[in-house]
């Protein structure tokens, strides 16, 4: 196996968000101020974790934000600081009149769900949740992220030099197990090519139950403890699929200088750049892309209610650049992930995952 080894630690990177601009000011009521020229706003709910954190609030963020640039409309959005505050923030949303509302996350497709149903005039679209077929006011919008994360599984066991690695979530739901899947099931298929025993802490698709999870996305503290103890028992590539929480496992992986990690949503180089020197590559989830153009077509009066899923193939998900690791990652290894990606396309390699989302019916 390649020798992993890390960047050298360099001065922590200020810890604003890049690649996304700055919240809008509030406005008098202490709710972010809209912003824009058109008559036409385009709204968005969080979920916990907040706007910046560095993974898929943040990302969803960005598209409602891009999508403002490019269609000159006004934009707003309101976070969830827990699960209670759902309901009430889409309907805050809805009584502003909103072109269209964004929600963020698998745990909000209920309150979605009946803000569509309460408001039939009202355009939703939400991230992580399939579509309802008996809404046509409700759009889901879902990406295969086991089908990247098997390409992440092959890589780390390719790059391990323990022959261990990890992975962790924040919250056992489908959106985020069908990360820890595919990461498994490309170690299984790096194992069974090149005739390794690559092991696989935190998670075994076939034993879900044994998982190991934060129980949320906001403590950073429990993702630098898990992890520690992963580090403690020979981890050295880490797998963190829980948000902001991932960004403590980052930390304990810069902290000891023992392993790496491999960012999820984002490109973590650039969302988190404080700790670029420890970020392998990234699992990308490209919903602010999604969001972008789901809005574009609420502008255009083109909304329909017809799911959308990122894959491979059409560029919704996939890998981010090595980056600082660039010249650490073999050719051969690069040859295979290549060879890999169009196996998964074209149906040769099958992505196993119980946890990919299905078109609706």
């Amino acid at each position: 196996m390649k020798k992993l080894r890390l960047a050298a630690v360099g001065t922590v990177a200020a810890i604003a968000l890049a690649g996304c601009s700055s919240a809008p000011d509030d406005s008098a009521d202490g709710s972010p101020a809209a912003t824009g020229s058109s008559d036409f706003l385009a709204c968005m709910v969080s979920d916990a974790g907040g706007i910046d954190d560095r993974s898929f609030n943040a990302n969803a963020y960005k598209g409602v934000q891009d999508a403002a640039a490019e269609f000159g409309i006004q934009e707003k959005f309101l976070e969830s600081k827990s699960q209670t505050d759902y309901a009430p923030n889409i309907n805050s949303l809805v009584n502003d009149d909103c072109g269209i509302i964004i929600t963020v996350g698998f745990l909000m497709e209920d309150a979605t769900k009946a803000g569509a149903k309460a408001n039939p005039e009202e355009r939703f679209a939400i991230v992580d949740a399939a579509s309802d077929p008996d809404l046509d006011n409700m759009k889901g919008l879902l990406f295969n992220s086991a089908q990247s994360s098997f390409l992440a599984g092959y890589l780390a066991a390719g790059m391990s030099e323990s022959g261990k690695v990890a992975t962790f979530g924040g919250l056992a739901i489908p959106s985020v197990t069908s990360f820890m899947d595919g990461y498994w099931e490309g170690v299984q298929y790096y194992n069974q090519e090149n005739g390794t025993n690559v092991e696989v802490l935190g998670w075994d698709q076939n034993k879900p139950a044994a998982g190991s999870f934060a129980g949320g996305f906001e403590d950073q503290a429990k993702g630098q403890q898990l992890a520690k103890n992963f580090i403690q028992q020979g981890a050295d590539i880490i797998f963190p699929v829980a948000g902001p929480v991932g960004l403590g496992a980052a930390k304990e992986a810069q902290t000891t200088g023992k392993a790496a990690v491999i960012w999820v949503d984002s490109d973590g180089y650039e969302s988190a750049p404080q700790y670029k020197d420890v970020f392998l590559t990234s699992v990308l989830k490209k919903i602010d892309v999604a969001v972008k153009d789901t809005i574009g077509t609420a502008v255009n009066d083109e909304f329909t209610s017809e799911e959308y899923i990122g894959t491979l193939e059409n560029d919704g998900t996939g890998l981010a650049p090595f980056h600082d690791f660039e010249d650490q990652v073999p050719a051969e290894l690069k040859a295979q992930l290549d060879e890999i990606k169009q196996g998964i396309i074209d149906g040769s390699i099958e992505v196993t995952s119980p946890n990919q989302p299905q078109p609706s019916s």
